[in-house]
């Protein structure tokens, strides 16, 4: 069972790592208006299918699922809450991808989201108890290991030209990539903070594969709605509502918008079945959350080489990367061997 839960967390944290792949696709639209496309997607239809087949296995309907959120409102709201905080950290996010590019990008961003969420889920629900010696040290090994990727991407940008960089990357910006991914990782941990506040939503007799798919759709609306509502604000200000009006290219775009929005949704639905196949694990259901963050970002990282964004960097630089994923791949294990 600990296998099959951390391969099924594993293919979760590709297909996330490979959600943007579809982004490049995409034609003639501007970035607030493919985000916002994929949001509805990624943030809204997938969540809630998800949700829905979590009451379903108990013999529940849509008409249940609204009831259980009524029935504890508290919860629900600050579920929400956190997911609209998490919205900010999804709208930087993509932006760290535009600056850094897929691997970089990543990297920073989850290191950051990994450590705080898998720290600050338990302490602001009163489960501070859970994070135990092993689950910290855990963290630590993972921050360990996306530092030394970030000092592998740092290496590379110091010694490509310009051009080489805006080539792999087309708006490359070192300076205001970090910047920007760091804050998309601070505010990105407010998912699992949501997830922790919502873990109690599911019905009587759910099984526990399926039991944080209604607290993740939770997450993801409060999520959509900050990013919608920076999307308009965009479209307006750039005066890129025509490209909601350019109707030959909606069929193809509207697929790989789909294509990415199931792609990023499929790491919490992992996720979600993943710990179901933890549940004799306690300490590696707590690091879950990290184990995630950093599957997406080694994976992140093969996409980036891949799509030779690391192209032309020097082989001590490409040996540092190596490392890094590494220290990544065996931080997913640690804690249970400690």
């Amino acid at each position: 069972m600990l296998v099959l839960g951390l391969l099924i967390i594993a293919i979760g944290a590709f297909c996330q790592s490979s959600s943007y792949v579809p982004i490049n696709k995409i034609k003639a639209w501007s970035w607030e208006s493919y985000w916002l496309i994929q949001g509805v997607f990624a943030w809204l239809v997938f969540p809630l299918v998800g949700a829905i087949l979590s009451v379903s296995g108990t013999g529940g309907s849509f008409g249940d699922l609204l009831g259980l959120m009524g029935a504890n409102p508290k919860a629900t709201w600050l579920t929400i809450l956190f997911g609209a905080l998490w919205g900010v950290g999804g709208l930087t996010f993509g932006l760290s991808m535009r600056y850094l590019g897929v691997a970089l990008g990543q990297s920073i961003a989850l290191g950051t989201c990994s450590a705080l969420g898998a720290i600050l889920g338990p302490v602001f629900t009163g489960h501070a108890g859970d994070l135990t010696s092993a689950v910290i040290i855990g963290v630590v090994v993972t921050l360990v290991g996306i530092a030394i990727i970030g000092v592998a991407g740092a290496m590379k940008a110091a010694a490509q030209p310009e051009a080489e960089k805006k080539k792999a990357v087309k708006d490359f910006n070192f300076g205001k990539g970090i910047a920007v991914a760091l804050l998309a990782g601070f505010m990105s941990a407010c998912f699992n903070i949501g997830l922790n506040f919502g873990q109690d939503l599911f019905l009587p007799g759910t099984r526990p594969i399926f039991q944080t798919l209604p607290a993740t759709m939770l997450v993801t609306f409060g999520g959509f709605l900050t990013n919608a509502g920076y999307c308009l604000f965009q479209n307006a200000r750039n005066k890129t509502w025509g490209d909601y009006r350019q109707k030959s290219l909606w069929v193809h775009n509207l697929l790989f918008c789909c294509l990415a929005g199931l792609l990023w949704y499929s790491q919490f639905f992992g996720l979600s079945l993943g710990k179901g196949f933890l549940a004799g694990y306690p300490v590696l259901i707590t690091f879950s959350w990290c184990i995630l963050m950093a599957l997406n970002v080694v994976f992140s990282n093969v996409w980036g080489i891949l799509l030779k964004e690391w192209k032309g960097a020097s082989r001590k630089t490409v040996l540092v990367l190596l490392i890094g994923l590494a220290v990544l791949i065996f931080s997913t294990f640690l804690p249970q061997l400690i």
